[in-house]
């Protein structure tokens, strides 16, 4: 069990949730630090959204515990727990303003007026929708109300704010766009989030860690590099980006376990010769993605995908053809059994 320390600002342990027979969180412990952006990570069915939800105090765990600053808040309903959530589709009140929205939270603590209207100010103009106060939610875009619901989530300098799949539903170029502001805000506020998403791509890009969540416990908790180049275990190897496995006896024979390798630290051409690990591979497609190339193979029956900058390509590459693929042994990872 991780021990309590006063830069963490919300302290999980031993949190368990049934429905039915059915575990879906088992034994979970968590610290999450002050002004952090801790991400829950994993596939539907994970637990990853039934624990935001029970942080919230939207739903009770069975057992365990919730420690806000020290103080047990396991059993207090949301609007005590001094937390912000931001849900995936926005929860903005149609028949409210933009103003109206954002200012909801301070009337709801009885905020005098003229603070309320100063804090509602400070927040539009941090999401930069200033221009954009006495607009109704479908007078907006996607991305505009999305920077509605963070603004109101933040108006009132919650503890900790939770996040639930917040840009799902917005296309892939505003949601690039979102990730960028979120990440800005975050930073320039110092608050602490709580992310819930199964996007490999925003919990790399967004997190100071993540937590990776695997049938109700916590398979790895660490940065996102350390998940991505030293995975704990062949599935979050396997959920965190595209991953070569491989047999160790292909390379060190008799010695058991499994070899990661990423597709971009696989080369061809002269080196091979010079490298630590070395395999020959037959060519069964070409995808072309504008900065590179990803190519996929067989090798002894097994699937290899290698990625290829531009100009790396070898010259006439072709379905069929036959290749020499090397890596180095700081750029491999054995997994544990």
């Amino acid at each position: 069990m991780p021990p309590l320390d006063d830069a963490n600002i919300i302290q999980i342990r031993q949190l368990n949730k049934n429905y039915g027979s059915t575990p879906i969180l088992r034994d979970v412990d968590l610290d999450v630090r002050q002004g952090e952006f801790l991400t829950l990570l994993g596939p539907s069915g994970s637990g990853k959204t039934t624990m935001l939800s029970i942080i919230a105090g939207i739903l009770q765990g069975d057992s365990g515990s919730i420690k806000l600053r020290g103080v047990d808040i396991s059993h207090l309903p949301p609007e005590k727990r001094d937390i912000a959530v931001v849900f995936q589709n926005y929860a903005l009140f149609p028949h409210m303003t933009v103003t109206q929205n954002v200012a909801f939270p301070l009337k709801m603590r009885g905020i005098g007026r003229n603070e309320c209207r100063k804090r509602v100010e400070e927040a539009l103009t941090i999401v930069k929708l200033e221009a954009f106060a006495g607009r109704y939610p479908s007078e907006l875009s996607g991305g505009q109300q999305q920077r509605v619901a963070l603004a109101r989530a933040q108006v009132f300098g919650p503890a900790i704010m939770l996040m639930d799949e917040p840009l799902s539903a917005l296309d892939k170029r505003l949601r690039e766009h979102m990730k960028s502001e979120l990440k800005l805000i975050q930073q320039r506020l110092g608050l602490t989030v709580i992310y819930v998403t199964h996007d490999q791509g925003e919990a790399l890009a967004l997190s100071d860690r993540i937590a990776v969540m695997e049938e109700g416990r916590i398979a790895q908790l660490s940065s996102p590099q350390e998940i991505y180049e030293r995975p704990a275990n062949r599935f979050v190897a396997e959920f965190i980006g595209e991953a070569n496995l491989m047999p160790m006896e292909l390379f060190k024979p008799g010695q058991t376990g499994t070899m990661l390798v990423r597709p971009e630290y696989i080369y061809t051409g002269d080196r091979v010769t010079l490298s630590d690990y070395r395999l020959d591979a037959q060519v069964q497609a070409i995808i072309y993605e504008g900065t590179h190339y990803i190519v996929s193979l067989q090798a002894q029956g097994r699937p290899i995908t290698v990625r290829l900058e531009k100009g790396k390509l070898p010259d006439q590459l072709a379905q069929g053809q036959w290749l020499k693929l090397g890596w180095d042994a700081n750029n491999a990872h054995e997994l544990a059994q």
